[in-house]
C-alpha cells in the first residue's frame, strides 16, 4: 500500500506543478506572440532594453522604430519588443 501512496503523491505534485508553473508560462508566450504579430506602423512600443519609439516600418522579422524628436531610426528584431504602449504613455515621458 505504501508504494501506491507515494506514486499518487508524486503524480499529484507533477499535476500541481503543471498548473502552477508550466501552463501560465505557455499562456504568456502565446499572448506575447499574438501581440508581436499584431504590431503595425504607428504603434508606440517599448523594447526589452527600454527603448521607446514609434514603429515606422515592419520588415520580415524586424521592426524599425523612430525614437525622440531627432527622429533617429533603429531596427530591432520583433522578439525584442516587450510591449505596446498607449499614446498617453508616450506623451508622459
Amino acid at each position: 500500500m505504501g508504494g501506491y501512496e507515494s506514486i499518487i503523491l508524486l503524480v499529484a505534485m507533477f499535476v500541481l506543478m503543471y498548473f502552477m508553473m508550466i501552463r501560465p508560462e505557455n499562456k504568456r508566450k502565446k499572448e506575447e506572440a499574438k501581440m508581436r504579430a499584431e504590431l503595425g506602423v504607428g504603434d508606440v512600443i517599448q523594447t526589452i532594453g527600454g527603448v521607446v519609439g514609434t514603429i515606422c516600418a515592419i520588415k520580415e522579422g524586424n521592426v524599425v522604430i523612430e525614437t525622440g524628436a531627432d527622429r533617429v531610426r533603429i531596427e530591432f528584431k520583433k522578439e525584442a519588443v516587450a510591449g505596446k504602449l498607449s499614446a498617453s504613455d508616450e506623451s508622459a515621458k
